[in-house]
Order: C-alpha cells, then sequence, then structure tokens
C-alpha cells in the first residue's frame, strides 16, 4: 500500500510531498496542472524506463520517492526476502534521473538494478492510466486476463516452461535427422579427411626439422669448404695447428726440466694436440657423410610440400593439424552413433509432447469453464455501471495445424504455442439487439472507461495488488453514470486503497481524502502544488468542478449536497 511519494525536479514540479491512507483517495485539479505527472512519476518507480527529458528546466537531476506498506505473506513481501531485503521495514523505492542518462535506482538504501526493482513490484500497484484503454483492447492481453480471473495462471506458467524446454529439443532433432539424411556423404568426407591426415604420418615439430636440413643440404657447396679449410689448418697444411702446438710443447718440456711447473703445462698442450686431432678426424666423417647426402634434398623437398599443404588446409600449423584430426575422429564418432542419439532425443521429445497434451487439454477445458464464468461476473459488474442489458461474451478459439506444422507442437489437430491452443477474444453488445462485436470496436468513451473499471474491479479481486490508481477513467461519463462510476470506487475502496484522478465532482464526491493540484509561476518558472482539502476546502473544489471557475451560491448549495449524499 502507498504511503508516501516525494517528487522533485520532475516535470513542472518543483517539490512535491504527498502521504496517502486507505481507502478511496481523489485528486483533482485543472486541466494541465500535473495530474498525470504524479502517476508518470508513479510509473517510473515502479520500473518504467526513465528519460533524460523529464528532469526540470534548470535542475540536473530528478529524484522520486516512495514509501510502501509492506503485508506480511505477500507475494511482495517473499520476493523482497529473496532479494535480501526486510519487508517489516516497508518498500522504499528512490531513483534518480539525470540529465546525463546515468539513472540510479535504490531499494531500502541500497542501490540496485531495473531487473530487481521491476520483480519486487510487479504485483504491488495497478495502475489504469492513458495507456491502460489500448492495452485492455488488445487480443492478445485477453487470454492473460481470462487466466488470471479463473486463477489458471500457475498451469499456463507449467505449460510455458514445458514448451520451452520442447522447443530446443525439436531444433536439436531436426538438426540429427539432417545429419541422418547426409550420413553416407558426410561420412565418406570425414574418413578421407582422416585419411589423409594419417597417411601423412607426420611428426611433432617434424616441419622445423625439415626446414633446417634443407638449408644445409642447399649450402652444402659453403658448407664443405669452410670444413676443408678447417681440416687443413688444423692438421694438414705445413705449419698447421697441429705442428705449431708440438714446437710449443717441446718448449715446454725443456723448461719444465728447469722448472717442474711448467711440466704439467706441455702435458695440457699435448692434450690439447689430440683434441685437435680428434675434431680433424670428425671434420673429415663429416666430410664424408654430406657427400652421400646430396640426393635427399630432393625428398626432403617433397616431404615438406607434403607437410605444408595439411598446414595450409587444416590451420596453418602441425599443432592445428593434429587437433583436426581429433576434432574429425570426434565427429566421425558421433555419427556412428546417430541413430542411438536421434532416437533418445525422440523418446524425450514424445515425453514431454505426451505431457504437453495432457495440460493443454485440461487448461483449454477449464478455460471454457471459467470463460462463462467470467463473462456473467463483467455483466454483472456493468449492470451496476448502468449497463444492464449488456451483453459480453468470450470467444475461445483455436488455430488449425496445417499439413505442414511440427507435430510435436500440435494436439487434436490444433497448433500449439507457450500459452496453449487457445486464443481468446472479448466480445461485446453493449445495446439490447446488437450483434457481439470486439471489444476494440465499441466506439463510445464512456462504455469503453466502464468496462475497463469492471474488469479492473474483476482482476482486482483475484490478484495480489493492493493499491489501484485510476487516471481519468471518468472519459466519456457524466451525470448520474458518473455518480455510479463513483460508488463503485468507494465499494472498492473498502477492500483495496484506491487512487483515483478524475475531472467529475460526482466521483470527487466520494472520496474518504481528497488532494487538489494546482500549478502557479513563481521566479519566472511554471510550479505544481498539491494541498490536502479540508471539508470547506472540499466544498469550494467540488463547486469548481460543477461549475467552473465562477462559483455561485448555488454550485456551493450543489456541492454540499453531494457530499452529505455520499
Amino acid at each position: 500500500m502507498l504511503r508516501e511519494l516525494s517528487i522533485r525536479n520532475f516535470a513542472i514540479i518543483d517539490d512535491l510531498n504527498i502521504r496517502f491512507s486507505d481507502g478511496l483517495t481523489v485528486l483533482s485539479g485543472e486541466t494541465g496542472a500535473g495530474k498525470s505527472i504524479v502517476i508518470n512519476a508513479v510509473n517510473l518507480l515502479l520500473g518504467s524506463r526513465a528519460a533524460a527529458t523529464v528532469v526540470r528546466t534548470g535542475a540536473e537531476t530528478a529524484e522520486l520517492e516512495a514509501l510502501f506498506e509492506i503485508i506480511p505473506e505477500s507475494k511482495t513481501a517473499k520476493l523482497m526476502q529473496e532479494n535480501e531485503f526486510d519487508p517489516s521495514e516497508g518498500l522504499i523505492i528512490r531513483r534518480i534521473i539525470s540529465k546525463n542518462d546515468r539513472h540510479r535506482i535504490y531499494i531500502n538504501g541500497r542501490l540496485s538494478t531495473m531487473q530487481v526493482l521491476g520483480s519486487i513490484t510487479d504485483n504491488l500497484v495497478s495502475i489504469s492510466g492513458q495507456h491502460a484503454h489500448q492495452g485492455l483492447l488488445k487480443e492478445g492481453q485477453h487470454l492473460l486476463i481470462l487466466d488470471r480471473f479463473t486463477g489458471l495462471v500457475p498451469l499456463r506458467n507449467q505449460l510455458f516452461v514445458l514448451y520451452h524446454e520442447m522447443v530446443p529439443l525439436a531444433k536439436k532433432l531436426k538438426e540429427l535427422n539432417s545429419n541422418k539424411d547426409c550420413q553416407s556423404e558426410q561420412i565418406d568426407y570425414l574418413s578421407f579427411r582422416k585419411k589423409e591426415i594419417i597417411d601423412a604420418a607426420i611428426k611433432q615439430d617434424e616441419d622445423i626439422t625439415l626446414e633446417h636440413e634443407k638449408i644445409r643440404l642447399k649450402n652444402m657447396g659453403v658448407i664443405f669448404e669452410s670444413v676443408n679449410s678447417s681440416i687443413e689448418e688444423l692438421y694438414s697444411m705445413h705449419g698447421a695447428v697441429i705442428e705449431r702446438l708440438a714446437g710449443v710443447r717441446k718448449n715446454l718440456e725443456k723448461a719444465g726440466q728447469l722448472d717442474p711447473v711448467l711440466s704439467s703445462k706441455a702435458q695440457s698442450i699435448e692434450q690439447t694436440a689430440y683434441n685437435i686431432e680428434e675434431i680433424s678426424n670428425g671434420l673429415r666423417d663429416y666430410l664424408l657423410k654430406i657427400q652421400t647426402d646430396e640426393k635427399e634434398l630432393e625428398s626432403i623437398e617433397a616431404r615438406l610440400d607434403v607437410i605444408n599443404k595439411l598446414k595450409r588446409k587444416y590451420g596453418g600449423s602441425l599443432q592445428a593439424v593434429f587437433e583436426k584430426l581429433e576434432e574429425i575422429e570426434k565427429e566421425l564418432s558421433g555419427i556412428e552413433n546417430l541413430a542411438e542419439h536421434i532416437e533418445i532425443t525422440k523418446n524425450k521429445l514424445d515425453k514431454l509432447h505426451n505431457e504437453l497434451a495432457v495440460n493443454v487439454k485440461a487448461l483449454s477445458a477449464k478455460r471454457k469453464v471459467g470463460a462463462k464464468k467470467f463473462a456473467e461476473k463483467v455483466e454483472e459488474e456493468l449492470s451496476t455501471l448502468k449497463m444492464s442489458g449488456t451483453k459480453f461474451e468470450v470467444s475461445l478459439q483455436t488455430q488449425p495445424a496445417s499439413s505442414g506444422a511440427d507435430p510435436i507442437f500440435t494436439t487434436d489437430g490444433s497448433i500449439v504455442n507457450e500459452t496453449g491452443i487457445d486464443n481468446a477474444i472479448f466480445q461485446i453488445a453493449p445495446n439490447v439487439g446488437e450483434a457481439l462485436k470486439p471489444l476494440s470496436a465499441i466506439a463510445s468513451g464512456g462504455e469503453l472507461s466502464r468496462v475497463i473499471l469492471a474488469l479492473k474491479a474483476l482482476l482486482a479481486e483475484t490478484g495480489s495488488v493492493e493499491t489501484i490508481v485510476f487516471d481519468e477513467v471518468d472519459a466519456g461519463i457524466g451525470g448520474g453514470v458518473a455518480e455510479v462510476v463513483g460508488r463503485k470506487m468507494l465499494s472498492l475502496a473498502k477492500n483495496y486503497q484506491i487512487i483515483c484522478i478524475t475531472h467529475l465532482a460526482q466521483i470527487a464526491s466520494f472520496a474518504d481524502h481528497h488532494f487538489r493540484i494546482s500549478k502557479h509561476v513563481s521566479g519566472g518558472k511554471t510550479k505544481t502544488a498539491i494541498t490536502p482539502l479540508d471539508k470547506n476546502e472540499r466544498i469550494e473544489e467540488i463547486a469548481r468542478m460543477i461549475g467552473g471557475e465562477k462559483i455561485t451560491e448555488a454550485t456551493i448549495a450543489h456541492a454540499v449536497e453531494m457530499l452529505k449524499n455520499k
């Protein structure tokens, strides 16, 4: 239940604070004073999208805040607890709307999100504003209204979950069957690719090794010349390193006879000479081998050509080729088990379809029964609103399944969607003798307003909302009808908090609490103010609503009489 509302720097509202009570609260005032702006503010606090354009001229941000009293064990209380809020503290919603579009939401002082706000406030307030007529006229909403009235929303939700569990399975089965149709070709294609990679018998980093060998063989002449020259320098030529080391060794041996320390150095020279001889022998063996390796260059280049073709085809590297082979083997394994996958998926879908068909039939049967009761209730409500004799009917229709329809999503020859097989259309004949027509065909604004009020009254009985807001529900009505509408709202106010914006004195006279919204110019800016009215002020406001700005003794007397009659 809405207890307090605070609005700052929002549209033409500078600073506004309203305290709401139980019963029927009426907001009245001249056209353009800002009554609907208050409703827009409440919508934003309930989770509507915000735009920077609502920020008052000259301000950087608009601030909206509301305090709701929450009944323990209500759906809202449970949702608050799920989001770690304490419902015993009430629900305090604060929205800051910035000109730079960096808006913020706070719930009970904690920064929150649009998703959390929307879920918590989903059943908090029912608002019948300027777009409510359009919403209720949409035939797509009629089935949901019927389901809410008849208490079928839980069954409808079960069907929704079941349907969306089947959708991906049906898609998977279609893909599996498609794969089966081209299974033979796919196996041949994958087997060819697998054989191509396996037959190549490539080894890890083989391409790097072969590239090094190719470079060596291509530069064999340079290598031969360098190695041969090194052998000459070290061992073969006159004055080679080995000869010079022999002379050095002899000199050190002679000196070692004079100083034994030098003898060890002579021995080291001898070991070095031995090592050089070994190196020279190794280089000679190397030359003998590379002379026979010349024939391998062609085979190495051919091998590299095979490897590089595989690399280009399967990802650019040998690692990618190995990964592709693993992927192909997995895919082949999957195809080999395709029949088993198809059978498992089909059995699961068949089981879900049988469950879907049972639920759909049960839901449809209950809707047929509920549609008659709902129509009778609507006619009763309309009768109390001076529309006796009005005929109201819920037309339930199904969509026949075409020859190409997926049998998984059909039952008894009808298409099944996430809400079942039914489509509901509200039909009405406001005058005796007229044929039933869709609700959207109502031409009279007064009749439509009363139908909307009747539907709202019925939905309030079955819903969990505690507050109902009517924004100018008096469109197209007046006189005795307006009085009847006022009495209906007063009746609703016994069980719900009703907030109503109206231009009609007949409705305003039934209010338990009456606020006047007015605007004035101050400091070159338009400002909106809201004033709670006492008994005398109510008389003046109702007199204004009856006779306009010029209030006479007659209109005053009329206003007093209306308040007495309430």
